[in-house]
């Protein structure tokens, strides 16, 4: 091949004029991030009764104005998902409850200005967008959720039907983009937050179907999920995507989904009957043993680090392993973070090297940068 000449392959769509990232691509079309609810590395199968802004699976925060209300469970009551999925997000009510006027129930996924600056929201160039969804649901009739800014003042209700109960049904909302309001451009904060209603306060529901410069969560009139007991509520296969139709879910290996979701939280956890690695470091002094903790991908931001458990150890050069005693992380960043031991059970050389490590499955340390 002459110098200077350049032989690659070109991506093309099956779409005349089509663009990747665009309506009618194959790949990168879809801001949703675990719309299969595929990655689940908080509560793995567990049923949890929430509290208000806990994480369900990866990246689908849950609302509930009073605790007690539902419980969230990866794949509960072991239905069969709809064909072409393996798993899904179920709710359950725990109760039969009225809400109140202000009280708000629903799920969540922020997604981050970098993945939606390019929408153009609150400018005349303001793209069209539809969400589509695969929902199974004991109750049956309108059901409701919105589109909503950051600032949670620029918002769109929307609604979509379930005729039958039990079954999966196939729902597409097809959005207008937002020309005014003020909307996250290329940033890391958050660009749109995408919400289903599970049960919504009067003052926190509008009409569905138009823009509106206020905090509408859902549809006036919506279906309440938390307001029969017992109620169920499944939904999986959610994506976003620029143009006026629903086209194909886009499928990603589960290694892409896992980092995709790592950029906000992961956790490095121990388990049953064998020692887990931690890092690497050394001792800054006679009782402070660092150990550096790289995060699998850069993180949104710099996170937070909290750890569960006792059972965290450290070994020294050609001695035996002593517990960690009082652990912390006051050193962190995107990229790495820095944890230290206040005191250890041993004397410590300044300057000797050391590894960290996990000793139990009950133990493990959460790094999170969420939204």
């Amino acid at each position: 091949m002459p110098y200077g000449t350049v032989n690659a392959d070109v991506i093309t769509t099956s779409t005349a004029g089509g663009v990747l990232g665009a309506g009618n691509a194959s790949i990168m079309k879809n801001r949703i991030i675990n719309g299969a609810m595929v990655i689940s590395q908080r509560s793995g199968t567990s049923s949890v009764s929430p509290t208000d802004g806990q994480f369900s699976v990866d990246r689908w925060k849950c609302r509930t104005d009073i605790t007690g209300k539902y419980t969230f469970q990866q794949n509960a009551g072991s239905v069969t998902p709809p064909v072409g999925f393996s798993n899904y997000l179920g709710i359950t009510s725990s109760t039969a409850y009225t809400v109140p006027s202000g009280g708000y129930y629903f799920l969540v996924q922020p997604i981050e200005g970098f993945n939606t600056a390019d929408l153009g929201w609150g400018t005349a160039n303001a793209k069209t967008v539809t969400l589509s969804f695969q929902v199974y649901s004991s109750l049956t009739g309108t059901f409701g959720g919105s589109l909503m800014n950051a600032a949670n003042n620029r918002s769109y209700p929307f609604t979509y039907t379930i005729s039958t109960a039990n079954t999966w049904t196939t729902a597409s909302v097809t959005i207008a983009g937002d020309t005014t309001g003020t909307w996250v451009g290329a940033t890391n904060g958050s660009g749109i937050e995408v919400n289903f209603g599970l049960g919504m306060g009067s003052t926190l529901s509008g009409t569905a179907g138009a823009w509106a410069g206020a905090s509408y969560y859902s549809a006036t009139g919506a279906v309440s999920v938390v307001g029969t007991n017992g109620a169920t509520f499944y939904i999986t296969g959610v994506q976003l995507e620029v143009g006026s139709s629903a086209t194909g879910f886009e499928y990603r290996q589960y290694t892409q989904e896992l980092v995709l979701c790592q950029r906000y939280f992961w956790r490095k956890s121990g388990v049953a009957s064998a020692v887990v690695t931690v890092g690497s470091g050394m001792a800054y002094n006679t009782t402070d043993i660092r150990c550096t903790l790289p995060n699998p991908v850069i993180m949104r931001t710099t996170p937070t680090i909290a750890f569960t458990g006792s059972n965290f150890e450290y070994e020294k050069a050609a001695s035996a392993r002593g517990t960690l005693s009082s652990i912390d992380s006051a050193y962190r960043s995107p990229e790495a973070s820095m944890l230290y031991s206040g005191a250890s059970t041993t004397a410590t050389t300044a300057g000797q090297g050391a590894i960290w490590y996990i000793t139990d499955s009950a133990s493990y340390i959460s790094i999170s940068a969420e939204l």
